[in-house]
């Protein structure tokens, strides 16, 4: 029962988190200035992905806790995935946009991180 409540915990986090990347999509992309309309929607659309990445990453696991046995293999394999999705994520986002002055992205690497915890002590508790 408690992996299950942190692993709720995690997925309602990078849920939001997911959805607070896709809110401003139009400020980030015309925050960029003067580019030409190509890469304001290859911006648009890396923006919209990493969005959903997030918000993907937090459904499956809360789906299959939801439909299945939370101790299963099965299901200690989706966490675990999930949380190295997270983390590498949360490498990526270190090395570029963490780099940034944005404050938003500065935290996203901890936010990952945080949840893929979450994920891992859901698998082996």
């Amino acid at each position: 029962m408690a992996n299950e409540i942190l692993l709720y915990i995690g997925s309602v986090i990078i849920i939001m988190w997911g959805i607070a990347h896709l809110i401003p999509t139009k400020n980030v992309v015309n925050g960029f200035g003067a580019i030409s309309a190509d890469n304001k929607k290859i911006i648009a659309m890396e923006s919209i992905a990493e969005g959903l990445t997030l918000i993907f990453l937090g459904v499956l696991p809360a789906l299959v806790t939801i439909l299945s046995d939370s101790q299963s293999q099965a299901a200690n394999i989706v966490y675990l995935a999930c949380a190295v999705m997270l983390l590498v994520m949360a490498a990526l986002t270190l090395l570029t946009g963490a780099r940034t002055p944005t404050i938003w992205y500065k935290i996203c690497p901890a936010v990952k991180t945080v949840v893929a915890i979450l994920f891992i002590l859901s698998a082996v508790l």
